[in-house]
């Protein structure tokens, strides 16, 4: 039976693949480093030790700045509605017209290690990959966002970070900011409602909260926001169910997210626009392009446009995940920009940290490669792992007479119409501030009120009274009955 035994074991051993080194050797002995006797020092020579712990060093790329711990799964977005008239998008061309996507969920603040049911906002991020290249819908689960101007982005998100000193998240440099910027306070209100902790992922809404625009065959201009409404209800934790779930899992998030969809249950989102025409633009009481707004749903209602579902969870995170790099540059024909201000930055910054993150070629990995043909001029760089034009080197600068790829004029956008003189403007719109945070704080019913109340309370332990003052000051003037509630939970926070 000895026998039997090890014979069955030689065999198993000769039906596995055989260990290699990383340029294809055979390796003879993955358990011991070559040392000069028994007791005697590792030698140098050893190149497969030395190959295996100089590759653990770099087992790690730069987490993202913001939006490091997230989750994600590949789906399906169906078209359910004709919206042609509006986009010339072929991703939009037809009903029941179905397109590859690639979705990635996550917090704002918290490192790459960070519980997943911290208050935060989430990232909604999403990657299309259509017939005319990719679309990426990079947006959040909030229709508005504390800021609207880019300029402000660094120094918020530093205020989200950790204290150069004592090295905490700061509850002082958080609502100092807010308190100094009363524009935040309609995403604030957001963040400290219910809404400010889903259970799941698939609990939220997402959005691309920027005003963007689609164009047509006939050169028509429409602003347009997107909606996407979840289908699984949306359901939340308090701070004190989250702080137990903390207590118990980290990755709260990636177990129910991954384990619905392995087990079967596809999440699902409602595909919804708002379209506005361009010259509306000119008439609107708001600036239809800053990042605090929303359009009222009254004068610009929601459309449907399709379903999305999540329904395949990647084969290796790391490959698809982590290195899945989403930019709002990403566009299609048919789908285009607008003048908002944070917008316009975001198109720079996120493709230029996905180059320092990633490398020069990050948009040839496979989770951000197009399923369509790539053809451009950009040669060598780090990395430079696919083809290098090899096929016609002559045609290596444009233009050429070696026929090389050209410009596709049907691609061309009609103009954006801009007015007025080159400064640096500033929004003089206070009114506008707090009316949309007061709104959205009387359409509360009386436990969604308390509730607030007492996640700002609970948020603003340990910070200075100057500080606190001059953010009831706009709780005021938003509702007076805000304020009043964020007062009395202070008290009884204090107690």
């Amino acid at each position: 039976m000895l026998w039997f035994l090890c014979s069955n074991t030689k065999a198993n051993d000769m039906s596995k693949k055989k260990l290699t080194t990383s340029a294809g050797a055979p390796v003879p002995n993955n358990q011991q480093s070559i040392t000069a006797g028994n007791r005697g020092p590792v030698l140098l020579q050893d190149y497969q030790l030395i190959e295996k712990l100089a590759h653990q060093n770099r087992e790690r790329i730069p987490e993202r700045v913001v939006h490091a711990k997230g989750w994600g799964a590949f789906g399906t977005f169906t078209v359910t509605n004709d919206i042609s008239k509006y986009t010339k998008a072929s991703i939009f061309s037809e009903v029941g017209k179905k397109t590859e996507m690639l979705a990635r969920f996550s917090t704002v603040a918290g490192e790459l290690g960070a519980a997943d049911t911290e208050r935060d906002v989430r990232g909604f991020a999403l990657k299309f990959y259509t017939d005319e290249g990719n679309w990426d819908m990079v947006g959040n689960n909030t229709p508005v966002f504390f800021i609207r101007d880019g300029y402000k982005f660094p120094d918020f998100i530093r205020t989200q970070k950790r204290h150069p000193k004592t090295n905490l998240r700061s509850n002082t440099a958080m609502w100092d900011f807010w308190s100094l910027t009363p524009e935040s306070l309609h995403q604030v209100t957001i963040l400290m409602s219910d809404r400010g902790i889903p259970k799941t992922p698939m609990h939220m809404n997402g959005y691309g909260s920027h005003t963007y625009s689609f164009w047509n065959d006939k050169g028509e201009r429409y602003w347009v926001k997107f909606h996407f409404k979840t289908q699984q209800g949306h359901e939340f934790y308090t701070n004190e169910e989250s702080e137990q779930i903390i207590g118990k899992t980290r990755e709260k998030y990636q177990e129910e997210f991954y384990g619905a969809i392995e087990n079967g249950t596809h999440p699902k989102w409602k595909v919804m626009v708002q379209i506005m025409p361009e010259e509306d633009a000119e008439k609107t009481p708001y600036n239809p392009f800053d990042l605090t707004r929303v359009w009222p749903h009254a004068d610009y209602p929601l459309i449907e446009v399709g379903e999305m579902e999540l329904n395949r969870n990647p084969d290796n995170y790391f490959q698809y995940i982590e290195n899945a790099a989403f930019s709002p540059s990403n566009i299609v024909p048919g789908i285009a920009f607008s003048p908002d201000k944070v917008l316009q930055s975001r198109i720079f910054s996120y493709a230029d940290a996905h180059r320092y993150r990633l490398g020069t070629h990050y948009e040839a990995l496979p989770a951000n490669k197009p399923k369509v043909e790539v053809n451009h001029y950009h040669k060598d760089g780090s990395m430079r792992f696919f083809d290098n034009n090899s096929s016609n080197p002559d045609a290596y600068y444009e233009p050429n007479s070696f026929n090389g790829p050209v410009e596709d004029p049907t691609a061309q956008e009609p103009p954006l119409k801009v007015s007025g003189d080159i400064s640096r403007y500033e929004d003089q719109d206070e009114v506008g501030d707090f009316q949309q945070p007061g709104d959205l704080f009387r359409l509360f019913d009386d436990a969604q009120k308390q509730r607030l109340f007492n996640n700002i309370a609970a948020a603003m332990e340990g910070v200075p009274q100057e500080i606190i003052d001059r953010q009831l000051a706009h709780f005021d003037k938003a509702d007076p009955a805000y304020g009043a509630g964020v007062r009395e939970a202070l008290k009884n926070h204090q107690a």
